[in-house]
């Protein structure tokens, strides 16, 4: 018996071995891209604009110099655009992501917004990129970082790519924690978004996988350990909207 057949991991709430968590999330991102970002617009009420838009803010990239920058599970490229938008000529973003149905709403967007010269589009695993040691400026994974099965490979890797003072940034959801809010947050997502989700795209169990994802992911402490481990310096973490959503930051020094 192979050591992931031998190993289990969670599925939202579902215990699954290891090997069998990628394609089950696979399935998922299959069904919900071509309303991914939308989806994203009415579950969150359209925070995740004001979010993404604090990572590009932290991400800074460079207007008068190249800037290579890796955005992974990124598919439907709504983070890497604007990261070209906010660069400079010479920015470029590879968008990376394991579900090919979401880089094909990603490559469709990017020829439609005049992206396509600036952006490639990449197919494979998180925790076994197919690019050379110190290859990009940065790295950037939005809502993504949990639907991988092993993070710390996923983190290690992320660390193997990045050139020397490059930055590595993970916007994530993480199990609120505030009293009051905290009873408001789950009330919505458990009775809310999985309705919503049938609604738009005709089916909610891939909502109730997201919703529940979210109780599974660590901590913000405890994932910022884990960003540590990796080999990342100046580790931190900025909670955003009362710790509904948190951007952790790491350098590769």
């Amino acid at each position: 018996m192979s050591h992931q057949a031998s190993e289990t991991t969670h599925f939202g709430f579902t215990t699954v071995p290891l090997g069998e968590k990628q394609a089950k999330v696979d399935d998922v991102f299959h069904k919900v891209a071509s309303r991914y970002d939308l989806m994203n617009d009415l579950m969150s009420a359209g925070l995740h604009r004001a979010w993404k838009a604090t990572l590009i803010a932290m991400l800074r990239p460079t207007k008068t110099a190249p800037f290579c920058h890796l955005d992974v599970a990124g598919g439907t490229g709504d983070v890497a655009f604007r990261i070209l938008d906010a660069g400079g000529p010479a920015t470029s973003v590879t968008v990376f992501d394991i579900n090919a149905s979401m880089l094909g709403v990603g490559e469709e967007r990017a020829a439609k917004g005049g992206y396509a010269d600036r952006c490639a589009f990449v197919e494979g695993n998180a925790e076994e990129l197919p690019f050379e040691d110190r290859s990009f400026d940065g790295y950037t994974i939005a809502f993504g970082i949990r639907n991988v099965p092993r993070i710390p490979v996923a983190l290690n890797e992320a660390y193997r790519v990045l050139k020397r003072g490059g930055r590595f940034l993970c916007l994530e959801f993480a199990p609120v924690e505030m009293p009051v809010l905290d009873r408001i947050y789950d009330a919505y997502s458990f009775n809310v978004i999985p309705p919503l989700g049938k609604m738009v795209t005709g089916d909610g169990e891939p909502y109730r996988y997201l919703v529940e994802s979210i109780r599974q992911f660590p901590r913000p402490d405890a994932f910022s350990e884990m960003i540590r481990e990796a080999g990342f310096a100046r580790v931190s973490h900025r909670s955003l909207t009362g710790g509904i959503a948190n951007i952790h930051s790491g350098w590769k020094l």
